[in-house]
């Protein structure tokens, strides 16, 4: 159970992750069992990229659509029938929570009567093994894989296969799912599946196709790596003209749809995730006449992207406009502009603008202004301590990028006048080292002692270099060190006898001076 657990953590992105606890605490605080389900465990499983998320539920999922609302998922759609709630999950990402059902089909071409049914009879009514596969999101069973059609042994030999005989009468839009699939994935279709696909094809069964199910096969058009591959792939088959008569390849702006693949990897490689699907289905239908388009709008079951495709052009036009206006007059406040537009207007409008000056503010906002952004932070924020640690960091970074992108900062100089008042005090001095007590401070006294003998030594040496050659200057710490040691070991006769010499030299000093005052008088 926790190695299927790892390999959904690992291989669903970030934002899908969010998704994913969100939809299943929801869930579970309103009783339900949630499993993930279908072709996101399958892509999970082959490692191919996630698309979306499929949930499925043993109760009735439209219940959760207040709790969902207040959790900031945006309801894209909801169909009664089948009890299906089409969701749009914070960070962009697409999400669908239906009910655990069983469909009987009555007649073809007719809807099924649906049913709530566990969660291995709901596997047991989908289209191929690949699909019928669920990993548990519940305490107690998290992780649990439950396959009981072999659907990862079919990954594994890259097959496309149906689960029952009747798969394609029941419902004949399977038939253009397996085409789809087969071209997404490079899978060949099983050998018996191509024995009832082909046979199901001959009596035309494709005609009882419904309306809900051809919006559904158009509007995964829009999530496909390469549409236009998959639209070649339809049309070749004869399915192309099923979802719209008047639908061909030559319809489709071939030019433009790939150069929107192109720049959508390239906004990906610089941290952007635009939706393309609005950008993707206005390529696709570029050339179809109105009403055609408009038939197939009303078909889609996710009504955001409906909403999404009818505006871009509006939206787009908007965004241009404003390029060209005074909002955008400096490359500051263009960088301003297009950083607070939505990636998608962005991205259809790099495409689409005629005006060469909303072409060129793109993209320099794409190119040379990130140049200039990767200069930040400059030498001189680095010499003035002005680092990320500071908390008025990031408000500085931002004013001086919109500074150089203005040219308003040219120089050294005044880059520094700028800076200078911005920067931190400097750092205060390191306090003073504690008072050493004991052992460490008597130790501490012997070092400054020794080190003032050894001043002293080198001071005398010097003065004794200046007296002259041949003079030898006593150092008076030295000096005095004898003349206490002298002390210190003298016997009391011999300090008896230092004392009257002195006495004796002490009395005779009078008489030396009178002798000299009266060779003065004689004088």
């Amino acid at each position: 159970m926790a190695d299927y657990i790892y390999t959904m953590e690992i291989r669903l992105t970030p934002d899908q992750q969010r998704g994913v606890t969100l939809v299943q605490d929801i869930a579970r605080a309103a009783g339900m069992n949630i499993y993930l389900t279908g072709g996101a465990v399958r892509d999970i499983i082959s490692g191919f990229p996630i698309r979306d998320l499929d949930f499925s539920v043993q109760g009735n999922p439209l219940k959760l659509q207040k709790d969902l609302e207040k959790a900031g998922v945006r309801i894209a759609g909801v169909d009664d029938d089948f009890k299906t709630l089409y969701l749009g999950l914070p960070g962009n990402v697409r999400a669908e929570i239906s009910m655990a059902r069983i469909e009987h089909y009555e007649k073809a071409g007719k809807p099924p009567i649906i049913s709530p049914a566990t969660l291995i009879e709901d596997l047991r009514r989908r289209d191929f093994t690949v699909n019928a596969m669920a990993l548990s999101l519940n305490p107690g069973s998290r992780g649990l894989l439950m396959d009981p059609f072999n659907g990862a042994a079919d990954i594994e030999a890259k097959l496309i296969r149906v689960l029952h005989n009747y798969a394609f009468v029941e419902d004949p839009s399977r038939l253009i799912r397996a085409t789809r699939f087969a071209a997404r994935f490079h899978w060949p279709i099983e050998e018996r599946t191509q024995a009832r696909y082909e046979s199901a094809k001959e009596n035309n069964y494709i005609e009882y196709i419904t309306n809900k199910a051809i919006g559904y096969e158009i509007e995964q058009l829009a999530y496909e790596e390469d549409p236009l591959h998959i639209v070649r792939v339809l049309e070749k088959e004869g399915w192309l003209k099923i979802l719209n008569p008047h639908w061909t390849s030559a319809k489709v702006d071939t030019a433009q749809l790939g150069q929107l693949l192109k720049t959508r990897q390239q906004m990906n490689e610089l941290g952007y995730a635009p939706d393309p699907a609005p950008a993707v289905m206005y390529f696709l239908t570029a050339r179809l006449a109105d009403k055609d388009i408009a038939d197939m709008r009303k078909q889609i079951p996710r009504k955001d992207l409906v909403e999404a495709w009818r505006d871009l052009e509006d939206h787009a036009k908007e965004l241009a406009k404003r390029l060209v206006g005074k909002e955008a007059a400096t490359p500051s406040r263009a960088w301003k502009l297009l950083s607070e537009a939505r990636p998608e207007m962005i991205l259809f409008l790099s495409l689409t603008a005629r005006q060469q000056a909303v072409t060129q503010k793109i993209k320099s906002f794409f190119t040379k202004w990130r140049q200039v952004q990767q200069k930040v932070p400059l030498p001189e924020m680095t010499e003035l301590h002005i680092t990320p640690q500071l908390p008025e960091y990031p408000k500085i970074a931002h004013d001086v990028f919109m500074l150089l992108l203005d040219g308003k900062l040219r120089s050294r100089t005044e880059t520094l006048k700028y800076l200078k008042p911005l920067a931190p005090p400097p750092p205060p001095p390191p306090p003073p080292p504690p008072p050493k007590r004991g052992r460490a401070a008597k130790a501490a006294a012997a070092e400054a002692a020794a080190a003032a003998a050894a001043a002293a030594v080198a001071a005398a040496s010097v003065a004794g270099k200046k007296k002259g050659k041949g003079q030898a200057a006593v150092p008076p710490v030295a000096a005095k060190t004898k003349a206490e040691g002298s002390k210190v070991n003298a016997s009391p006769k011999l300090e008896k006898a230092k004392t009257g010499k002195a006495a004796a030299v002490a009395t005779s000093k009078p008489v030396a001076t009178g002798k000299k005052d009266k060779s003065k008088k004689k004088h």
